[in-house]
């Protein structure tokens, strides 16, 4: 399938790629279907696409790239929306915001993006942990 994104242009991808945001993601709650591309030029950074909005698009990255000591407890609520049945199939990423500075470039450490590799529902969660930052410096 074909998805062309106003920023991205054209962006391949099959529809068992596609990612289900059953509440949507904080701030765009309408939106629902979401793909994750690797941005080979950029990594460890990857692109989570929307595919209903082609201006809404979000970078992201593992946590544990940056941060080797980040830990999460997933709440029973969130194991069981996403019909998580291991550790194995959760793929946690966080929200990154990028500036031209790059000391100031930060990941959202807070509201960590959980998805189970398995079926590819994915949940947006808050963590109550105050240790961990809504701005949190990569460098």
């Amino acid at each position: 399938m074909k998805f062309i994104s106003k920023v991205h242009g054209e962006i391949e991808y099959k529809e068992n790629n596609v990612i289900t945001f059953s509440k949507g993601i904080p701030g765009f709650n309408n939106l629902k279907k979401f793909i994750l591309l690797d941005l080979d030029e950029y990594k460890p950074f990857k692109l989570l696409q929307s595919l209903e909005n082609d201006e809404i698009s979000l970078i992201v990255t593992s946590p544990y790239e940056f941060f080797h000591e980040y830990e999460i407890k997933l709440s029973e609520d969130t194991i069981r929306n996403l019909k998580i049945d291991s550790p194995e199939q959760v793929m946690v990423l966080t929200t990154v915001t990028l500036n031209s500075d790059v000391e100031k470039i930060t990941a959202n450490l807070q509201g960590p993006i959980i998805i189970n590799t398995s079926n590819n529902l994915g949940e947006q969660i808050i963590l109550d942990d105050s240790k961990y930052k809504v701005k949190s410096p990569l460098m």
